[in-house]
C-alpha cells in the first residue's frame, strides 16, 4: 500500500505534543517525509525521531513545498504565517491541515478559503476538541434536535493562572492576540458547531491586561511581564442573525475558582447541556438537563465505544483528528472541520478585538 507522505512546517511545541505522536501511530499508512523549521536544529531533531530514512530537512518552507512527492502539509507555525504558508501549500498541490486559529484576521482567512476552492485541495483547521468523546455526544444530541432551539450559549476558555511562557505566545505581532485567539478560538468553534449557526449579526467585546505584572503561581512558571504584550483576558457578546446569543470568555489568567477550557454551556427550548471535567486531558464529560414527568432531570452519558466507527482505537482527540483527516483524504469526503466554518470563528474573534479597541458594537454585513 502506498503511504501518504506528510511535510511538517513548524517543529515546535504543538508538533511534538499533538501532530508527531498522532501521525506516528499511523505509520502503516503515513510517512513523515519532510520537516521545516526556521530553527534548523529543531527540524533535524524531529526528522531523527519521527522521519523517514530519506526525510527532507530544511529551514525554507518553499523548498519543502517544491518536493513533489509530498501529499499533505501541516502548517504548525505562529499565527501570523498561517495564511501565506497555507496558500502557498495549496497552490503547490498539497492538502493542508493548518493549526488553529485559521488566520490572524478575516481577510487572511479568506485568502486561504479562496485558495482551497481554486485548487480543489482539502483544507482543514486544527480544532481537535471536536473529536473528544464528550464533544461528539453533545453534537449528536444537537443534530437530533434533542435540545430544541438553542438560543443561548456560553463558550468557556478560562484558566486561573495558565499563561504559556514558551514560544511566541505573548508576542502580539506574531500571534495576533492572547487567550482570545489562542484558546477562545477552540471554545467558539465548538459552540458554533453544536448550534450549527454560522451567521453572526453583531459583536460587543472587551479585552483586559490586568494581571500581566502578577506572574506568581502560574502553572507554566512565572512569565516576563516586560514581554507580555497581549491581553490576559477577553470577553465577547455575540448576537446571531436568528436572535441567538453567545457569551464568550477567554483568559490565560483570571481570579476565579473553577476555570473551564474548551467547554460549552448550551440552553435550548427542550433541554440544556453543560460540559465539565478536564477536557484538555480527554477527561471531560457532558451533563444534559431537562424537565420531564413534572421533575427536573439531568443525565450524564456513559463513556461510548469507538468513535467514527473505529472501535477499540485510541479516543485521544489528537489521534481521532489524525484518523479522520487521513480518511477524508483517502475517501475524498469533507473533513469534519471545514474552512467555511473556521473562517466564521476568525471573523468573530477579529470583531471582538475591534470592538474592544473602539468601544463600539461591530455589525456584520
Amino acid at each position: 500500500m502506498t503511504k501518504l507522505r506528510f511535510g511538517i512546517i513548524g517543529c515546535g511545541g504543538i508538533a511534538h505534543s499533538k501532530h508527531f505522536p498522532a501521525l506516528a501511530k499511523l505509520a502503516d499508512e503515513v510517512e513523515m517525509s519532510a520537516f521545516c523549521d526556521i530553527e534548523i536544529d529543531r527540524a533535524k531533531e524531529a526528522a531523527q525521531q519521527y522521519g523517514s530514512a530519506d526525510a527532507l530537512v530544511t529551514a525554507d518552507y518553499k523548498e519543502l513545498l517544491n518536493e513533489k512527492s509530498i501529499d499533505i502539509v501541516h502548517v504548525l507555525t505562529p499565527n501570523i504565517s498561517h495564511s501565506f504558508i497555507t496558500v502557498d501549500a495549496l497552490e503547490a498541490g498539497k492538502h493542508v491541515l493548518c493549526e488553529k486559529p485559521m488566520a490572524i484576521n478575516y481577510e487572511e482567512a479568506q485568502k486561504m478559503l479562496e485558495a482551497a476552492k481554486r485548487t480543489g485541495k482539502k483544507l482543514t483547521i486544527g480544532y481537535q476538541n471536536r473529536f473528544r468523546s464528550d464533544s461528539l455526544v453533545t453534537h449528536e444530541a444537537c443534530q437530533k434536535g434533542e435540545l430544541g432551539e438553542i438560543y443561548f450559549a456560553k463558550a468557556h476558555a478560562v484558566r486561573r493562572k495558565g499563561v504559556p511562557t514558551w514560544g511566541v505566545f505573548p508576542d502580539k505581532e506574531k500571534q495576533g492576540g492572547g487567550p482570545l485567539i489562542d484558546i477562545g478560538t477552540h471554545a467558539l468553534d465548538l459552540t458554533l458547531w453544536f448550534m450549527d449557526n454560522y451567521k453572526p449579526k453583531m459583536v460587543l467585546g472587551s479585552t483586559y491586561q490586568k494581571l500581566k505584572d502578577n506572574p506568581m503561581a502560574n502553572m507554566f512558571g512565572p512569565w516576563n511581564p516586560e514581554s507580555f504584550e497581549t491581553e490576559d483576558s477577553a470577553f465577547g457578546l455575540i448576537k446571531m442573525e436568528n436572535g441567538a446569543t453567545i457569551f464568550l470568555e477567554a483568559a490565560w489568567a483570571l481570579n476565579m475558582i473553577q476555570p473551564k477550557e474548551a467547554q460549552v454551556t448550551l440552553c435550548g427550548t427542550e433541554a440544556g447541556a453543560e460540559m465539565f471535567g478536564k477536557a484538555y486531558l480527554d477527561e471531560g464529560y457532558v451533563v444534559f438537563n431537562k424537565a420531564d414527568h413534572n421533575q427536573l432531570e439531568q443525565s450524564q452519558p456513559s463513556e461510548t465505544g469507538g468513535v467514527f466507527g473505529f472501535s477499540g482505537e485510541s479516543k485521544e482527540q489528537r489521534d481521532v483528528e489524525a484518523r479522520q483527516w487521513i480518511d477524508a483524504i483517502k475517501t475524498g469526503e469533507d473533513p469534519l472541520v471545514k474552512p467555511e466554518q473556521a473562517i466564521v470563528v476568525t471573523q468573530i474573534l477579529e470583531a471582538i478585538y475591534q470592538s474592544a479597541k473602539t468601544g463600539k458594537v461591530i455589525e456584520f454585513d
